[in-house]
C-alpha cells in the first residue's frame, strides 16, 4: 500500500464496493504473541460456563448478552511485509465467546481497512443464523460515499460480506459531526428513510444510530423518535466521561446526559468505550494500588466494565478484545454481572477525579486517524506518551534525581515503540487526521507538542 493512501481513499473505494486485503489492518491489532503482554492476568482463572447476565431489548424482546463483541480490534497476523487478520484467532475467540454466552458481535465496513465485516461472517457463518445478533454500521464517512447509491451499495455489501440475508442491529455511523454532516449523510440523499422501508421489510431487525459529538445532532435525533421510532441508540459510557467529558473527552457529551435522555424515551443504550480505548485499564500506577486496595481480586479493567453494565438501561456493553485474556476478563466480570453498589460508583468517581488531574492526551487508539498520509503512526506516539505520564516516568523536571534516568528510557522506548520514519517530527500539519478524530483532539498540535518536547530533552 502507498504511504500516501488515505483514509477517505479507502472509503471511497468502499462506496465502490471493494472490501481491502491492507497492509495495515486499521483497528486491528498484531496477534503474533498471543498475549497482550502485561501481568494483570498471570493468575487469571477460567470464566465459569452458563453464568451470562442477559438484558432484554424491551422494543424486539430479543435476549442479549451483556457482553457485546466489538469486531474492531481483531488480530492480525504477518505474512511477508504485509499485515491481516488472523482469521483462525479470530474464530478461536469467536469460538470462547460462544461457548461462554456472548450472542451480539459489532461491526463496520470501516473497522480493520475493511476486513472486519467479512472476518466476522467466516466466524459467525459457522453457527446457526438465530444464535446470534450482528450489529454493523452505514460507515458513509466519505463524500464520495454520501449519494444514494453508494450508500445503498455499502449497506447490501454488508450483508454479503456477514453473510447474512437481514442485519439485526443497524446504525448510523459515528453521527454527531454537525447537522450539516447529518443532512448529507443520510436525510438529503434519502438514506434514513431507505432503511425505514428496510426495517418494515424486515431486513433490519433494530434501527438505532451511534453517537459522538455535542448534544446538537443528538437532541435532534430524539426529538424525532416519533417518526424514527429508535430502536437502541450506541453511546460512549463511562466513569471518566459520565460527567466529566468536556475534560476527558473533548468535543463529546456527558455520559450521564445520554444516557438520562435515552432512558426518557424507553430507548436501550449499547454501550461503547467502556475503557475509553484502553486509558481506564492503563491509569496511574499509584491508582492501579488504590483499586488493589479496595478489592484485590478485580482487575483496573473490570471495574469499567461493572460500572458500564450497572445501568438498567444498558442493553450491551461492546468491547473490542484482541486477546483471550481481554476477553476471559471479561467475561469473569458479567458471568454473572454484579451490579456496583452506590459506594462503588462514588470510589470510581473519585478515581476519575484524580485521572484529570494528569494530563494526558485524551486518545483512544480507535485507529479512526489512520493511515496518515505521510506514515506516521499517530495513535502509537499518544499512547507511549500517556504511558509515561501515568507510570511517572516523564522526564519533566531536571532537578529531579532521577530526570537523567527517565529520560534516555523515554527517548530509547520511543525509538522501540515507533520506527524513527513514523515519529511525530515527520508530520506536515496537513490536518487530514483531524476531522476524523472522534474525541476532537487536534492532532497536529499535540504531535508538535511531542516533538518539542522529544527535541528539549535530546538536547538536554
Amino acid at each position: 500500500m502507498s504511504k500516501k493512501i488515505s483514509r477517505r481513499s479507502f472509503l471511497r473505494m468502499l462506496g465502490a464496493g471493494s472490501v481491502a486485503t491492507a497492509a495495515t489492518l486499521v483497528g486491528c491489532k498484531n496477534s503474533a504473541s498471543g498475549s497482550s503482554e502485561t501481568d494483570e492476568y498471570q493468575n487469571q482463572v477460567e470464566p465459569p460456563k452458563g453464568k451470562m447476565t442477559y438484558r432484554t431489548n424491551p422494543k424486539t424482546q430479543d435476549k442479549v448478552s451483556i457482553l457485546g463483541y466489538g469486531m474492531m480490534r481483531l488480530p492480525t497476523i504477518k505474512e511477508g511485509e504485509q499485515e491481516k487478520i488472523d482469521q483462525e484467532q479470530v474464530n478461536k475467540l469467536v469460538d470462547y465467546a460462544f461457548e461462554h454466552g456472548v450472542n451480539y458481535f459489532d461491526t463496520s465496513p470501516a473497522y480493520c481497512m475493511g476486513g472486519s465485516e467479512a472476518a466476522t461472517g467466516i466466524a459467525l457463518h459457522r453457527y446457526p443464523r438465530e444464535k446470534y445478533y450482528v450489529a454493523t454500521k452505514l460507515s458513509n464517512f466519505d463524500p464520495a460515499t454520501h449519494s444514494r447509491e453508494a450508500s445503498i451499495e455499502m449497506y447490501h455489501n454488508s450483508m454479503k460480506y456477514l453473510q447474512v440475508d437481514y442485519i439485526d442491529y443497524y446504525l448510523l455511523h459515528a453521527v454527531g459531526g454537525g447537522m450539516e454532516e447529518l443532512h448529507k449523510r443520510y436525510i438529503d440523499n434519502g438514506m434514513l428513510d431507505f432503511l425505514l422501508e428496510e426495517r418494515k421489510a424486515g431486513r433490519i431487525r433494530n434501527l438505532g444510530f451511534s453517537y459522538h459529538g455535542g448534544p446538537e445532532v443528538f437532541d435532534f435525533l430524539l426529538s424525532e423518535n416519533d417518526k424514527y421510532h429508535w430502536d437502541f441508540v450506541q453511546i460512549q459510557l463511562n466513569y471518566l466521561d459520565w460527567d466529566n467529558a468536556k475534560e476527558s473527552s473533548p468535543g463529546n457529551t456527558e455520559s450521564s446526559y445520554l444516557y438520562e435522555q435515552l432512558q426518557n424515551l424507553g430507548i436501550p443504550a449499547v454501550i461503547m468505550e467502556p475503557l475509553l480505548g484502553g486509558r481506564l485499564a492503563k491509569i496511574p500506577k499509584y491508582l492501579v494500588k488504590e483499586m488493589k486496595q479496595h478489592d484485590p481480586q478485580k482487575s483496573v479493567a473490570s471495574w469499567a466494565f461493572r460500572y458500564a453494565g450497572s445501568f438498567d438501561g444498558v442493553l450491551t456493553v461492546l468491547s473490542g478484545m484482541t486477546y483471550m485474556e481481554h476477553l476471559k476478563d471479561n467475561l469473569l466480570s458479567y458471568c454473572p454481572l454484579v451490579p456496583l453498589t452506590d459506594e462503588d460508583k462514588d470510589f470510581l468517581y473519585g478515581i476519575a477525579a484524580k485521572m484529570l488531574e494528569v494530563k494526558t492526551i485524551p486518545c483512544n487508539d480507535c485507529d479512526y486517524c489512520m493511515p496518515c498520509p505521510y506514515g506516521l503512526d499517530i495513535p502509537a506516539h499518544f499512547v507511549y506518551y500517556n504511558k509515561c505520564l501515568n507510570d511517572g516516568t516523564m522526564p519533566q523536571d531536571p532537578d529531579d534525581e532521577n530526570y537523567e534516568m527517565h529520560r534516555k528510557h523515554f527517548l530509547i522506548g520511543l525509538d522501540r515503540a515507533i520506527p524513527k520514519e513514523r515519529q511525530a517530527n515527520h508530520c506536515i500539519m496537513c490536518g487530514e487526521c483531524v476531522p476524523k478524530c472522534p474525541q476532537s483532539i487536534n492532532i497536529p498540535q499535540e504531535l508538535a507538542k511531542i516533538d518539542e518536547f522529544v527535541e528539549q530533552i535530546k538536547q538536554s
